[in-house]
């Protein structure tokens, strides 16, 4: 009994190495060994083995159709992982479900549409994600479930019209949100609920066009936030008031502002609010009224008022012409009515007073 268990003893050291540890493939580059390999360009296909020391793997523009899950299965010391430029639709059930150490996630310009209800499996401490330049419509809160320890998200260049109400809650750690360039139309509250350490909010690109008051109140480390390029005509003052973090640059330019007096006012209050910045007033120009078009709405928000309050005192003014003729009017034809001067009651009242 003794001799067969010398001899597993001697079979496990003298071939373990090889049963356990393969070699770098050669048509990829490694160093240190294997833990960086370079697959970049080459086509991947699943019967590829690699070594399950591998730390950084690049399979980026290698012609993947699907996340390879039957060459990730082993290599559960991945911390980044490289599938950038492929062709990719879908991801997979439980496609990462064995990275449990990765911390990076690059899929940029594949073709993805629809993110399953087991994307993030497994990927508890991913701390960057990177799905932008893919297809994307909606995103839902079963897709990021996972990711706690999440803190830099990029859905840049995609087709997102719909955001479900609190589908970031889980990512409480999340410093980094860009979601320029989609189709978002609206802002309502609770999207970004949960985001307390949130720090820079892109929204540039987009057709949004209302932003309700309360969408930013969880943002409590927001330092930028970017909505330059939208659909926005006019702004509350309490939308941006509820921001609570101090020096947090909020970028407006390039929106098709409805210049009236209501703007003036809100943008005085937003100047006067000294933790909110805004950097790019001075290029914010007008859309309307048309004789305003394009001027800037730093040249005419002194202003705005000045014409809307001539405006209320030539009304009201006419207003009162008006009714001073009416009265006198009336008056007359009541004196004609009864047959006297309307100066003849004053000449009575003065004789009896003799």
């Amino acid at each position: 009994m003794r001799v067969h268990y010398l001899i597993w003893i001697w079979i496990h050291f003298s071939f373990g190495e090889s049963e356990f540890h393969y070699p770098c493939q050669e048509i990829c580059l490694c160093e240190e060994g294997a833990k960086f390999v370079n697959c970049s360009g080459v086509n991947v296909t699943d019967n590829l083995i690699f070594p399950p020391e591998t730390e950084h793997l690049d399979l980026s523009i290698s012609n993947l159709c699907s996340v390879p899950s039957k060459v990730l299965r082993s290599l559960w010391k991945l911390q980044v992982l490289l599938l950038s430029g492929n062709y990719i639709a879908q991801v997979g059930e439980r496609a990462f479900s064995s990275l449990e150490r990765l911390q990076k996630l690059d899929i940029h310009r594949n073709e993805i549409t629809v993110l399953g209800s087991s994307f993030s499996t497994g990927l508890s401490s991913l701390r960057e994600l990177n799905l932008s330049y893919n297809r994307l419509q909606e995103l839902y809160y079963r897709n990021f479930q996972h990711f706690e320890n999440l803190q830099k998200l990029n859905f840049q260049n995609n087709n997102i019209s719909s955001i479900e109400m609190g589908a970031f809650r889980s990512l409480t750690r999340l410093r980094q949100l860009h979601l320029q360039n989609n189709h978002l139309l609206n802002l309502h509250n609770g999207v970004f609920s949960m985001l307390q350490h949130l720090e820079v909010l892109n929204l540039e690109g987009n057709r949004i066009k209302t932003i309700a008051p309360g969408v930013f109140t969880s943002l409590n480390s927001l330092t930028v936030l970017n909505l330059v390029h939208n659909a926005i005509e006019h702004i509350r003052f309490k939308t941006f008031l509820t921001i609570q973090t101090p020096g947090t640059h909020i970028l407006l330019s390039y929106n098709p502002w409805f210049c009236d007096c209501d703007l003036q006012r809100v943008f005085a209050k937003l100047h006067s609010v000294k933790r909110l910045i805004l950097d790019d007033y001075d290029n914010m120009t007008c859309m309307d009224p048309q004789v305003l078009r394009n001027l800037s709405l730093s040249s005419v928000d002194t202003q705005l008022c000045i014409a809307e309050t001539v405006t209320v005192l030539v009304i009201t003014f006419t207003v009162f012409i008006t009714v001073v003729a009416a009265i006198v009017m009336a008056e007359r034809n009541r004196k004609k009515r009864t047959g006297k001067h309307w100066s003849e009651d004053s000449d009575i009242s003065y004789e009896s007073q003799d």
